[in-house]
């Protein structure tokens, strides 16, 4: 592959400015919020933002659909056992999703103007 052709990334260090940027904006998290190195095909880094769910031992794995491609995707972990909640332990697994489902959406926004600032795909 050409240096001309090569795909931007949106490394750990930039995922982290995206993802400070999210918390200025007053969003709440009850959990953890990391972005942890992630390789990609050809060793490059494309970053991986995780979300600890706080009500549930699960977690919220995000990054871009693709690695040329600005649209994103979340993955919660699997369950082994059924989970009984209460009302209230319901309510707020539910709203870390929805903070969760409203962060994927920032990351996705984000990385559509980044793309669309940078101009080129070649890589920084």
């Amino acid at each position: 592959m050409s240096e001309e052709s090569v795909v931007p990334y949106r490394s750990k260090e930039l995922l982290e400015e995206w993802v400070r940027e999210f918390r200025s904006q007053g969003h709440a998290i009850a959990g953890e919020l990391n972005v942890a190195l992630q390789d990609g095909s050809d060793g490059g880094d494309t970053g991986l933002v995780i979300v600890h769910l706080q009500n549930e031992f699960a977690d919220i794995y995000m990054q871009p659909v693709g690695l040329d491609n600005p649209l994103w995707e979340a993955t919660l972990t699997a369950r082994r056992e059924d989970l009984v909640l209460t009302p209230y332990q319901l309510a707020g697994l539910a709203a870390e999703i929805v903070v969760a489902g409203n962060l994927c959406t920032f990351l996705q926004f984000k990385s559509l103007d980044w793309d669309r600032a940078s101009g080129t795909h070649l890589r920084r």
